[in-house]
């Protein structure tokens, strides 16, 4: 099976940025650049279950919802849209808003897509590099500016925008209304360490997000489903016969693939189709093998919806 580095799609916005370092040379000069999107190196190749994306903001992105499966697949699409966000980078004073202050009726919501208040009944919280958000389909939400992410969602484009700060864009009022849940998001449980080497951050029915942490010079066996996805936050590394070093994204087909850490370490995300983590995605082929963080049954977080 495939083990390749991804393709970057880059992705031109107005609220995107103009230096993309440490995570891409692509030059944002001409045209600001708000995301890039990593896809198969072969176009003819399946549509992955999953997309991986970095965003970058100097300005706020739209308030905006997305719909799940049963309601996208009514509309003609493929399926629904739950994301879930790591902080790469982030000011001082950045802010995302993730589901709202208190519960309102789908009238109220109406109203507020129509005044622009919405945008004063979303929860914004501060944000700092490292930190994992969840988005459940149904889930109002948005990105602030001064923010670097990545992002991991199920492959869909299917997004209802509410609120874009006088932007002209089209709202989305009828299917936004429809799809949201008008209430606070559950508080999520926290990262899980699975073992010294690996951290579930999120585990969803959609999808499994870890970050692995693997000393300079060990050597690995990954036990990949049909389709995993790497990204490289710090460090390097040979993924089979693939480099990787921060910023690149490496697909792998499924099969097992060795991971060769270079002298700086590897710091990483993994993500993969699945409803909870894999014990035997990772194996030590070191002389001092990655143990359980405890030997005891280690729940895992499932944030599969709201309450």
């Amino acid at each position: 099976m495939p083990t390749e580095q991804a393709a970057v799609r880059v992705v031109h916005k107005p609220w995107g940025v103009r230096d993309l370092q440490p995570w891409s040379s692509v030059d944002g000069s001409g045209s600001a650049v708000g995301e890039l999107w990593f896809e198969r190196a072969n176009k003819d190749a399946p549509t992955p279950a999953l997309l991986l994306k970095l965003l970058f903001t100097s300005e706020p992105l739209s308030i905006q919802v997305h719909p799940d499966d049963t309601y996208a697949r009514a509309m003609g699409m493929p399926n629904g849209k739950s994301e879930a966000w790591y902080i790469l980078a982030a000011q001082p004073d950045a802010q995302i808003g993730v589901g709202l202050k208190h519960q309102i009726t789908p009238q109220q919501l109406r109203a507020s897509i129509q005044n622009g208040s919405i945008a004063e009944l979303i929860h914004w919280r501060s944000v700092a590099k490292g930190d994992v958000i969840y988005i459940p389909a149904g889930t109002i939400h948005a990105v602030g500016a001064g923010i670097v992410l990545a992002e991991i969602q199920q492959h869909s484009d299917a997004t209802f925008r509410l609120f874009d700060y006088g932007r002209q864009r089209e709202l989305h009022e009828d299917n936004g209304v429809a799809v949201a849940h008008p209430w606070p998001l559950p508080t999520p449980g926290n990262p899980t360490p699975l073992t010294v080497n690996r951290t579930v951050l999120v585990a969803s029915k959609h999808f499994v997000l870890e970050r692995l942490e693997l000393l300079k010079g060990s050597s690995w066996a990954l036990l990949a489903e049909p389709e995993t996805w790497i990204l490289t936050l710090d460090g390097h590394a040979a993924i089979g016969l693939t480099a990787a070093a921060i910023g690149h994204a490496i697909f792998i087909g499924g099969g097992c693939t060795s991971i060769e850490v270079g002298n700086n370490g590897l710091s990483a995300l993994i993500a993969y189709p699945a409803s909870r983590p894999i014990d035997s995605l990772l194996q030590s082929l070191s002389k001092q093998p990655g143990k359980p963080a405890n030997p005891a049954a280690i729940p895992v977080p499932q944030f599969a919806g709201l309450a």
